[in-house]
């Protein structure tokens, strides 16, 4: 599906932003963390002790920084989007690196928390809990990067003006970006808080 796009954003349809194709690309991927995050749920009713240590263990703290971060981010991709759209694409390039940076946080954050981990000697061979802890966070890091770059490329397509007139392109990264942030608000309370 391609958007054509002519005037502010205040002008825009109720379509689907971004491109079709995007779409069913989130909505597989939101399928695999679905399915996570049911078998995760699942194991913690068949193991409520084991859970419950093991979420002792985490860096709550490091997981609320990274809540911020990830939704700050996706703040600076939601304004870099009205800025596509209103033509500004200098502003849009800064939204989405003010995005990344926000993004870098996040990569930082976790890669201490894991180290922590690894320190106090916990693995993901450890217990259940600890083996589908680093299989989602991990999985959900490796989505942090992919974005990271899809970010940086709609930036570039922004500053040589690939979206003069079709903001389709720019709409399916920022929706990606979102996708990835969705996915961390979900994760984080359920396993490191509930």
């Amino acid at each position: 599906m391609s958007s054509r796009v002519s005037g502010p954003i205040t002008e825009a349809s109720n379509r689907l932003p971004g491109d079709l194709a995007m779409w069913f690309f989130i909505l597989a991927e939101l399928t695999v963390f679905a399915i996570f995050f049911i078998g995760f749920a699942v194991s913690e009713q068949l193991n409520i002790e084991l859970f419950k240590q093991g979420k002792a263990q985490l860096h709550k703290t490091a997981g609320v920084i990274n809540t911020i971060a990830l939704i700050t981010s996706s703040l600076f991709v939601a304004l870099a989007v009205r800025a596509i759209h209103q033509k500004n694409n200098q502003l849009s390039i800064q939204l989405l690196t003010l995005a990344q940076l926000c993004s870098c946080v996040y990569l930082l954050c976790k890669s201490w928390e894991y180290h922590s981990l690894f320190e106090l000697g916990f693995t993901i061979e450890t217990n259940v809990f600890f083996t589908l802890y680093f299989l989602i966070t991990f999985f959900h890091f490796l989505h942090v990067i992919l974005g990271m770059v899809i970010l940086g490329f709609i930036a570039v397509k922004a500053k040589t003006d690939s979206y003069q007139h079709d903001v389709s392109g720019f709409e399916s990264g920022a929706c990606y970006w979102h996708m990835v942030d969705m996915v961390w608000i979900i994760l984080f309370p359920l396993v490191y808080v509930i």
